[in-house]
Formats: structure tokens, C-alpha cells, sequence
């Protein structure tokens, strides 16, 4: 059998972490097997769906490299199809017209939590195709559903589940207005495109055995189900936004690395001895849906934090530098005229747990700053900093070969002259070529600038000491 999955997210809202985790687990199991897998919008809540949505999946799935074979499909595309199909089921016998008004429903609704009882749909159309309705009255079409007997399916993450079919009522699978419902478009769906294997989130779990009814129905294949676990705060609730569920491509924006949030996600949820990094290629030969576990997974944001840092650290740096990139034109900052960002990269690693800290912590090495910070620069930028900036600019002036080692070994022969220690000769320079207290190393950090603009700066920052003295 050729494995084929599909990830079908509903536009009505932003692509959060839980829906990438079962798009991830979904994609890795097909890709494991050799199959294929099929991304499908499903639209068909015309209301709530919304362009901007779309988009927002799209290129989502997109930055996260997890492409897919076909697709995307659209619902709304599609009603033409599906009403085909629920013509023949009316026929057939499958389906059958409601004609009950809204206020009978609630009224039944009502009753039904008066006396402790489940609302659900009494079938009363069920039976009693009145002569006295036509086409043109008011009506939804509802599935029906077998009285007797059980639904019963294997979830290839939670073993055996069963319903009783007496649980289930009619549902509704064509509104008044001719749109057909998610229930039945999913079906009728998962038919068409020869979906193999469903994985999906726990809460879709009740619709299963509503929608493997529909599927006997039609005569079609019932796929293989497996519903992912839920996603917790750290506080044992439903994630939210101030556990920091938020949009996928916010984490883009805060600087996360796709490849780390891929590696965060699956271990959320699945593990494989002690180790916490994986390639996609290793993802995808050591996961299996059985080993994925039922119980729910609680969102760490310091965990992702970490396991971001270990990519930035560790990835090749022109893999780090070209999503470098991305956030540097974000801030405006023209890197034509600097480092090569692969060195940006070698320089920051270390110290910068996101991409986002990382362009914000390198646009002196590609702009010029029109101010010292003040705290540091009245400590390093004074009177006695004279002397050494001084030297060390003669010493960078001379320079022929503009080389790390020919910097550094500039900035040792001051103190070596001087007499003092590295620090006297250090964070003055510092301050002067960045403006600020920290960076990499100080010989690295002036090689990188580059030899004019290093030249430049060490002069604004003498002027600043001279008109200290002038002010003293």
C-alpha cells in the first residue's frame, strides 16, 4: 500500500505550534514510508476563513521546509463535488432532507438539558418525508446514521477506541444555504485524494467515528487513524498565548531557527533514549506513530530557547547566516558594505540565543552610531584613555595586510609598550569602534569593522575624550 497523509489545517485563525506538530509527525510518517503527502485548506466555514490565513499557512509550511506533493486543495473549490455526492446519497437512502425549524431544535435542546440528557438530534424527519414540502422549503440534509452496533477503529498512537452508534446522531452534512459541513467535506476528501493514513489532533477524536460511518456509506476505504496529544502550558491548562502560543511565523520573527523549532516539536511528545538533536533525516528513519506518546506534552519556551542556541552554535554558518539575513533586512540594515555574515555569525554564536539578538547585536560592523552609550563611554572614554587609543591608532594605521593576527598583534604591542594591562588598552578601543560595552573579541571586532571605519571611529571617540577635557 503507498502511505499517503495529509495535513489539513482550517483558515479561521493563526497556524499555532500544536497544528505544526501534527503536520510534522504527519509529513515524517509519509516521507518515512516513501509516500506522499498532500497539504488541503479546508475552507468551508465561509465566515470564520480568511485570505490572510491561507497565506499565513502557506508560507509557514513553507519556512519550515516541509513540502508537500499535492496541493493546496481548497475546499471551496470542491462544493460542486461534494453536493454530487450528497444528491446520491439522498437518493440512495443514505441521507434525507430535515425540514425542522430552528426554534423546534432549540426547544428540543432545551428539554433534552432539562431532564439530563445529551442534545443531540431525535430523527424526527428520519422517517416522515412529508409530501406536503418541496425543494424550495427551508431544509438542511442530515447523514443517516446506523441505530445499532458500534464503531470501532484501532489509533495507531492509542490503541483500540470504541463508540456506540447509539451515541451518534444525524448529522447535519448540507446547511440550509446548499454548503456542506467539515464533517462530510473531510470524508469525501480523504476519498477522493486516496488518503491512507489520518494523523490529526486528539480533539478530533469524536469526529471519527461520525466520519468512518459516512465513509461505509459511500462504499469507499476507511484510512488508518492517529490522534496526536495535546499541547499544555507549564501550568497544566490549554496552551494559550500567555504560554506563548502564538502565531508559527512570530517565531520566525523572534529569531528561532526553523530547523530548531522542528527539532522542539517533535520532541514534544516523542523521544529516543537521551538524545535531544535530530536532522530531519534522522526524524524521519527513527519515528514511528506508535512511539509517539497519548498522554498530553507541557510547552518549556526555556527548552526551545536552549535547543535554538545549540542550532546557532552548531549549524554550518552560511545555514545561519542566510535566516541572518532575513532579520538584518527586517531592521533595515544594508550589509553590501561589511563582514561577510558567515563571519557575523562565527563571531555571535556564542553569545546570541536568537537571530533576532543576533541582527540587533551586529549593526555596528555595518553602520555607523551617532552615539556613545553614555554609561559606558564616561567610563572608558576619558582623559586617561588618551594615551593608549592613541597608540593603538598609530599601530592600526600601519597596518599593510589588514589580518586578525595583524590586529591583534596591534593591539598587544600597545600594551606591551604601555605596560598595562589588557584591559586599559581593550575597552577603551572597544567603546570607541562599537559604541558600546560588549562585544566579541576586541581584535576580532576591529578586523571585522575594517581598517577605515575602525580609523574613524577611534578619532570620533578622542574627539568626545577632548571635549570632556575642555569641559572638566
Amino acid at each position: 500500500m503507498k502511505i499517503k497523509t495529509r495535513f489539513a489545517p482550517s483558515p479561521t485563525g493563526y497556524l499555532h505550534i500544536g497544528g505544526v506538530r501534527t503536520a510534522l509527525y504527519s509529513w515524517l510518517f509519509s516521507r518515512q514510508a516513501g509516500g506522499k503527502f498532500v497539504l488541503r485548506i479546508e475552507d468551508s466555514d465561509l465566515k470564520r476563513s480568511s485570505k490572510d490565513a491561507i497565506d499565513a499557512i502557506i508560507a509557514g509550511m513553507n519556512w519550515l521546509n516541509l513540502d508537500w506533493d499535492e496541493g493546496p486543495y481548497f475546499q471551496t473549490k470542491r462544493f460542486a463535488r461534494y453536493n454530487e455526492v450528497i444528491d446520491r446519497m439522498l437518493v440512495q437512502g443514505t441521507a434525507y432532507k430535515c425540514y425542522c425549524s430552528a426554534a423546534r431544535l432549540d426547544l428540543l435542546r432545551e428539554v433534552q438539558m432539562l431532564n439530563g440528557k445529551k442534545p443531540r438530534y431525535d430523527g424526527h424527519c428520519r422517517d416522515k418525508q412529508s409530501s406536503r414540502h418541496t425543494d424550495s422549503d427551508p431544509h438542511v440534509v442530515r447523514f443517516r446514521n446506523p441505530k445499532d452496533g458500534s464503531v470501532v477503529f484501532k489509533d495507531n498512537i492509542r490503541g483500540p477506541i470504541k463508540f456506540s452508534n447509539q451515541e451518534l446522531d444525524d448529522l447535519i452534512i448540507r446547511r440550509s444555504d446548499g454548503s456542506p459541513t467539515y464533517n462530510f467535506c473531510v470524508v469525501v476528501d480523504d476519498w477522493d485524494m486516496r488518503i491512507t493514513h489520518v494523523v490529526r489532533g486528539e480533539d478530533h477524536i469524536n469526529n471519527t467515528p461520525r466520519q468512518i460511518n459516512i465513509i461505509k456509506a459511500l462504499g469507499a476505504p476507511v484510512p488508518e487513524y492517529a490522534h496526536v496529544s495535546m499541547i499544555l502550558g507549564d501550568d497544566g491548562k490549554k496552551l494559550s498565548k500567555r504560554h506563548g502560543a502564538v502565531a508559527l511565523m512570530q517565531y520566525r520573527d523572534d529569531g528561532y531557527l526553523p530547523q530548531a523549532l522542528l527539532n522542539y516539536l517533535v520532541r514534544l511528545g516523542w523521544s529516543y533514549g537521551d538524545q535531544e538533536l535530530f536532522s530531519l533525516d534522522e526524524m524521519k528513519t527513527s519515528i514511528t506513530l506508535a512511539s509517539i506518546n497519548k498522554t498530553a506534552s507541557t510547552f518549556n519556551p526555556n527548552k526551545l530557547e536552549w535547543l535554538n542556541h545549540q542550532y546557532i552554535k552548531h549549524m554550518p554558518a552560511e545555514k545561519v547566516a542566510a535566516h541572518l539575513a532575513w532579520h538584518l533586512h527586517k531592521l533595515g540594515i544594508d550589509t553590501r558594505h561589511g563582514p561577510a555574515l558567515e563571519y557575523i555569525v562565527e563571531l555571535l554564536r556564542e553569545r546570541c540565543k536568537t537571530l533576532k539578538k543576533m541582527a540587533e547585536s551586529c549593526r555596528y560592523f555595518y553602520e555607523d552610531f551617532q552615539h556613545f552609550d553614555v554609561e559606558v563611554a564616561n567610563k572608558y572614554l576619558c582623559p586617561l584613555s588618551r594615551q593608549p587609543l592613541e597608540a593603538v591608532r598609530c599601530k592600526l594605521l600601519t597596518i599593510s595586510a589588514w589580518t586578525p593576527a595583524n590586529v591583534h598583534r596591534a593591539i598587544q604591542g600597545v600594551v606591551d609598550e604601555l605596560g598595562v594591562g589588557i584591559g586599559n588598552v581593550g575597552m577603551p578601543l572597544r567603546v570607541a569602534v562599537t559604541g558600546v560595552g560588549k562585544s566579541p573579541g576586541v581584535d576580532v571586532t576591529v578586523y571585522a569593522i575594517g581598517q577605515t571605519r575602525s580609523l574613524e571611529r577611534i578619532d570620533r571617540a578622542l574627539a568626545y575624550i577632548a571635549k570632556r577635557e575642555v569641559q572638566a
